[in-house]
């Protein structure tokens, strides 16, 4: 007994120096590999690494891109993909955990990823996206039926009917306002807000994020986030306290908003 409870508690850590590789990928990528069995020998995609032979010590000359691996499952899903890299991030460590409790290093970040459309595969993936935004602003109600109602909730009963002086405290007292419960937001899916927040921004460039709280029903600290990722905050200027499209989003709203 003894034995298990020490393997459940031990690290593994002969793959601790293996060289790992971070990405961010867009959510359709990552619902698109989640749908492949884990048993399945498919391969997910193709990393095609690109080097200038005459400018080998130029960083730029470095390129990375994509090519998804059975894309097909989702409608004009793009397959080509660039890869932008980044060295500058803080050091991490990746870990693993088996179904029996066992944990174990998986290597060290050595690079980190930011994976993003093709420009060729630009036009597709703005379609599915206002596909996807198209579908998320659709709000199901739904009625429920009240059996055996005879409006009881709603007729005052008998011998409860009274008159106030118009001189009574208690009129002074009903007349406080009540302070209203704070509204609990729920979280949309990140994919969605993404859209959403894109179409806002082909509406007006600056938002402030009061106003894109109302826009979009949902909570602030979650917003912040996404802002933090998509858009650049003015601190000062003619828009200071406003959010706008960082220039790499900017330029595929202003396509779009052409279009």
């Amino acid at each position: 007994m003894e034995d298990d409870q020490n393997d459940k508690t031990n690290l593994e850590t002969l793959r601790a120096d293996r060289s790992v590789w971070l990405m961010k990928c867009p959510v359709v990528v990552a619902k698109s590999w989640q749908s492949i069995p884990p048993d399945s020998q498919q391969n997910l995609s193709k990393v095609v690494v690109s080097l200038d032979p005459l400018n080998p010590q130029d960083p730029s000359s470095l390129q990375f891109s994509m090519e998804m691996a059975g894309s097909e499952m989702i409608p004009n899903m793009p397959k080509s993909y660039s890869l932008n890299m980044f060295k500058d991030f803080v050091p991490m460590t990746i870990f693993s955990e088996s179904s029996q409790g066992k944990v174990a290093m998986e290597g060290k970040v050595e690079h980190k990823f930011d994976m993003k459309p093709h420009n060729k595969n630009m036009e597709e993936y703005r379609k599915m996206c206002r596909e996807r935004t198209n579908k998320s602003m659709v709000k199901n109600r739904q009625i429920q039926v009240i059996d055996n109602d005879r409006g009881m909730h709603m007729r005052p009963m008998p011998g409860m009917i009274g008159l106030i002086p118009s001189n009574s405290k208690e009129k002074k007292k009903a007349a406080v306002p009540v302070k209203q419960p704070e509204v609990k937001r729920t979280r949309r899916d990140r994919g969605e807000l993404e859209d959403i927040m894109f179409k806002l921004f082909e509406r007006q460039p600056n938002w402030a994020l009061k106003q894109l709280v109302l826009e979009t029903d949902q909570p602030a600290q979650f917003l912040k986030e996404i802002l933090n990722d998509l858009c650049v905050y003015n601190k000062r200027g003619s828009n200071q306290g406003t959010y706008e499209l960082k220039p790499e989003y900017k330029k595929s709203v202003e396509d779009t908003g052409a279009e």
